[in-house]
């Protein structure tokens, strides 16, 4: 499949604290759009069950807003990786700071054995911030930091993984059609 062709995997994943090795994912959020014209195309929200919840960093589950009533319908990282890997098919994994969400999904693959579906090449929502900084005025690169500067809404807390797949979304949209591309028509707030 042409590079051009594969739609975007946008990403975004909520864990137990910052160490792949260490944390785990509890929370998947993916919006699946069409390269060229960022049409969505698929959505997927999922909330995974802790397996050690004893290693959790109590900030990071406040953030997140980790509560046992709330997962408990969860379901088990195997399952949702399976789910994600069909409807990531094929797409180019973007994602604000890519690398931690990266690591944590990788980590997931190899522990599952659930085969990783997207092509190699990834995008940083970071970078592509940095790179556009003088067009937009962007001095600050954390999702909510490129949110004010932009005038998009900010996420709501506490954190949910589709909320922030969202706002990366609205981002790369907004970039997207400042280099003249299409985008989806998402308008910064006034």
């Amino acid at each position: 499949m042409d590079y051009l062709d594969r739609p975007l995997a946008i990403t975004d994943i909520e864990t137990t604290g910052l160490d792949a090795q260490r944390h785990e994912i509890i929370e998947i959020g993916l919006i699946v759009a069409e390269q060229k014209t960022l049409k969505i195309l698929d959505k997927f929200e999922v909330k995974i069950k802790p397996t050690h919840i004893q290693t959790a960093q109590k900030k990071g589950l406040e953030r997140n807003g980790y509560n046992e009533k709330e997962w408990r319908k969860a379901w088990d990282l195997k399952d949702a990786l399976e789910i994600y890997a069909e409807k990531a098919k094929n797409g180019i994994f973007v994602a604000q700071n890519a690398y931690v969400d990266w690591s944590f999904l990788a980590e997931a693959f190899k522990n599952t054995g659930v085969e990783d579906p997207t092509d190699y090449h990834r995008i940083d929502l970071f970078s592509v911030g940095w790179a556009m900084r003088n067009k937009f005025g962007l001095t600050k690169f954390s999702l909510s930091s490129m949110c004010k500067q932009l005038g998009i809404e900010l996420e709501p807390m506490p954190h949910r993984a589709m909320n922030g797949a969202k706002k990366a979304y609205e981002i790369l949209n907004l970039f997207v059609q400042a280099q003249g591309g299409k985008g989806s028509g998402c308008q910064r707030k006034s």
